[in-house]
């Protein structure tokens, strides 16, 4: 392997204007057969809204749990059509909230008790895949993060002492020394790496769809191109509905698993702000080119830059990749033009090939984005009143695939009334005040983004920490 470690190029990138403009994970399903939609009011026992990964899971684990309950699924599109069809394909084991703020809505020892949940959720991922014979590329080789300037190594350091001292262990989260890390990913600048064990990776596209097909077979009823446009909580006699465009559906609860979309439903556009995310593809490399490269155990990898990116081998052989690039859009839109934004594409495919220089003249065959949901208090978690016959899951900032997972078992477990270690997690019963309304969000939202950027454009030229930016995107974020 070639050591790339002080490598600095600018790099020749082929153009992404010629990509196929969509997801590689559902252009490589094929043509999608619709599921019927609903065809007038109805009444089951448990409506979901979101046939995601969240509504899903949610849908899976009650039918396992009580085969006889009435399980409808309500999807305004396919399932699989939102985030569980368009992301990094990471299945990680980590939250968005931080450690500080689940223990300080219990304790350390909670906190922490939450935190193996999330890494055992992974597994169990992968024990659900080979159970239902789900063949989606699932492949458990860790995450490594790079560091590729003085600042991002120092970062590593003090993360991997703070976090062993916590009383994470060595095989969960270790750090690396440049040259082990050049193993992991032979990639520019390394000065250390940390390899993260509890993540792999998925084709989240044949997921997603996979586990559609599950929840039916255990009895669960999925409808498609159906539109949800409010939810109206049970009140005295009244049960729960589900209000939509081919007709209402009536149940003893409702569960809302709309994520980013959640700004469509009725009184909810400030309950989840909507964050563009991008990505590219690469065609297909070599075995010399990835001998070169590393990835030989297909971990995820990123480095310790501020504005957030993320990667994978996939299992036919392409780097997928992706970042936050897109500036949110005013009030809360989504907009397809800014899933393409051919822009952030080119920035993404150099960005690759800035951190992959062995990547230089690769083709980019694919190019697609979509939108994550962030609570204000960027803390994910999920609640149940069962008074109002309402359930509400997600938010997980763009690491929902194996939470998801987790975040749908206890759903459906406070639901049927099992009380089990998941139900008394600290993220259960976590609520977020709203965003700012406009021009406030618009402008602290812009602002924070740019402020990372210099920052890490500070970081890159300096090799000297950005302190102060960083902390002030935060205090404007709220992380």
């Amino acid at each position: 392997m070639t050591d790339s470690s002080s490598v600095d190029v600018a790099p020749s990138v082929a153009s992404v204007e010629s990509a196929h403009q969509g997801s590689l994970w559902l252009e490589q399903i094929g043509a999608i057969e619709r599921r019927p939609a609903l065809d007038g009011d109805t009444d089951v026992d448990i409506a979901i809204v979101g046939g995601g990964f969240s509504g899903l899971w949610t849908a899976y684990h009650l039918a396992e749990l009580d085969p006889s309950l009435r399980v409808a699924v309500i999807e305004r599109h396919f399932c699989g059509y939102g985030a569980s069809g368009r992301n990094g394909g990471w299945a990680v084991g980590e939250l968005a909230g931080s450690f500080e703020k689940y223990a300080a809505r219990s304790s350390a020892s909670e906190a922490m008790r939450q935190a193996r949940a999330v890494f055992a959720s992974v597994d169990e991922v992968g024990e659900a895949v080979a159970a239902e014979g789900i063949d989606c590329g699932f492949k458990k080789g860790g995450w490594i993060r790079l560091a590729r300037t003085t600042p991002q190594a120092e970062r590593q350091r003090d993360e991997m002492k703070h976090e062993h001292d916590r009383g994470f262990t060595e095989d969960e989260m270790r750090l690396l020394e440049p040259d082990e890390a050049r193993q992991h990913l032979n990639g520019s600048k390394v000065s250390s790496g940390i390899f993260f064990g509890p993540c792999a990776s998925v084709d989240p596209g044949r997921l997603v769809r996979g586990l559609a097909d599950a929840a039916e077979r255990k009895g669960v009823r999925i409808v498609e191109d159906t539109t949800v446009t409010g939810i109206t909580p049970a009140t005295g006699s009244e049960r729960a509905t589900v209000v939509t465009t081919r007709g209402n559906v009536r149940a003893d609860v409702v569960v809302q698993a709309t994520e980013g979309y959640t700004r469509d439903l009725k009184g909810e556009r400030r309950a989840l702000l909507p964050v563009y995310s991008l990505m590219v593809a690469t065609e297909p490399l070599s075995a010399a080119q990835f001998a070169n490269i590393g990835l030989s155990e297909r971990p995820t990898f990123s480095d310790d830059r501020f504005m957030v990116i993320y990667g994978q081998r996939t299992e036919d052989g392409r780097l997928a990749f992706g970042g936050r690039g897109v500036p949110y859009l005013w009030g809360s839109q989504i907009a397809r033009s800014a899933e393409l934004h051919q822009p952030s594409h080119e920035l993404l495919a150099e960005t690759l090939v800035q951190m992959i220089p062995a990547l230089e003249g690769v083709s980019i065959t694919h190019r697609w984005g979509g939108v994550l949901g962030i609570p204000r208090n960027w803390v994910p978690g999920l609640r149940f009143d069962r008074a109002q016959g309402v359930g509400v899951l997600g938010g997980y900032v763009g690491e929902g695939v194996a939470a998801s997972k987790l975040a749908g078992h206890t759903m459906a477990e406070l639901i049927t009334g099992v009380d089990s270690d998941r139900t008394s997690l600290p993220w259960v019963g976590a609520t977020s005040r709203r965003w700012e309304p406009e021009p406030f969000r618009w402008l602290g939202v812009r602002a924070s983004r740019r402020i990372l950027a210099e920052a890490d454009a500070l970081e890159e030229k300096s090799d000297k920490p950005a302190n102060a930016a960083v902390r002030i995107s935060r205090l404007l974020r709220g992380a």
